[in-house]
């Protein structure tokens, strides 16, 4: 089942002193970006917490925010008063540009910002990593289900987008041989009214000849080869986003390349719809995990 690299998961270990509110969002990369926010005293677990995320997530940009909310029974918690004075007055700095904005409310925001709230406890405990690890875990279960869910959402705009695609290439099936016939007799009424004496023999042969140029019967067995394996590839177990983009590549040469032969409008009509829903597709795709 495909998944989406979007994704939202949040949960929170709470201890006897402080509650730890974990955040993961999560966007579309080509490859696994982890980037972490959290207090500085966490920095020599972010090892650790990457792996449990890189294990789960394989691929995207994540972004992890990790907040304390220390209860005021907390012995331990300080005011960093000199860098809440700083995020103050650069609000000052700025805020007068936008009306203003009251000290009380100024030291409320200050007072959310990373690192005004210390610690007298250099580093955490064994009981409040496990919980912490906990929560990231939780958290990244959430943002599992999340692209699960969105993933089941994209998985029916593909059907969608691949059925439509499926019922023109029957519709340029039905009147490729019909086009062929009308080239045919375009070609001879055109040199009929030349009025000129010609080999009928070697008319017949140039006339194969340009007739095979327009030929797409290769380009519509590949396109329906490309189809089965679009829609093998989206029901597969795993989702491989990397391997539905390169399958639909491959489906848009094909259909470029009818379109480059058809010299029939009604076809090149056909074509140009088809091209609209493997956009669609093809756009969709960068989102799939």
């Amino acid at each position: 089942m495909i998944q989406s690299m979007t994704g939202f998961g949040k949960a929170t270990a709470e201890l006897q002193h402080k509650r730890i509110v974990i955040e993961i969002r999560t966007l579309n990369s080509k490859n696994l970006d982890v980037n972490f926010r959290m207090p500085s005293n966490f920095k020599e677990k972010e090892l650790s917490w990457r792996k449990i995320i890189a294990k789960s997530l394989r691929r995207g940009k994540v972004d992890v925010t990790i907040n304390v909310h220390h209860s005021e029974s907390d012995p331990s918690v300080n005011l960093n008063k000199d860098l809440i004075k700083s995020y103050v007055s650069d609000m000052q700095d700025i805020l007068p540009l936008r009306g203003g904005m009251d000290n009380a409310k100024l030291l409320e925001i200050a007072m959310t910002l990373p690192d005004a709230l210390t610690s007298t406890e250099d580093a955490s405990t064994v009981d409040e990593n496990m919980h912490i690890e906990g929560a990231i875990k939780a958290a990244v279960h959430q943002v599992l289900e999340f692209r699960k869910q969105e993933g089941q959402h994209l998985m029916n705009e593909f059907k969608n987008n691949i059925s439509q695609i499926t019922i023109k290439l029957k519709t340029i099936e039905d009147i490729d041989k019909d086009r062929i016939d009308k080239l045919k007799l375009r070609l001879k009424t055109a040199i009929s009214e030349l009025k000129i004496n010609y080999d009928q023999n070697r008319f017949e042969q140039e006339l194969i000849y340009y007739i095979e140029k327009y030929d797409i019967s290769e380009e519509k067995s590949r396109l329906k080869s490309h189809i089965n394996y679009f829609n093998e590839t989206l029901n597969a177990e795993n989702s491989n986003g990397k391997k539905l983009n390169f399958i639909s590549q491959e489906m848009g040469r094909e259909i470029n390349t009818i379109g480059s032969k058809a010299n029939y409008a009604e076809m090149q009509n056909l074509v140009v719809e088809m091209k609209d829903q493997l956009e669609k597709i093809k756009e969709q795709l960068l989102n799939i995990l």
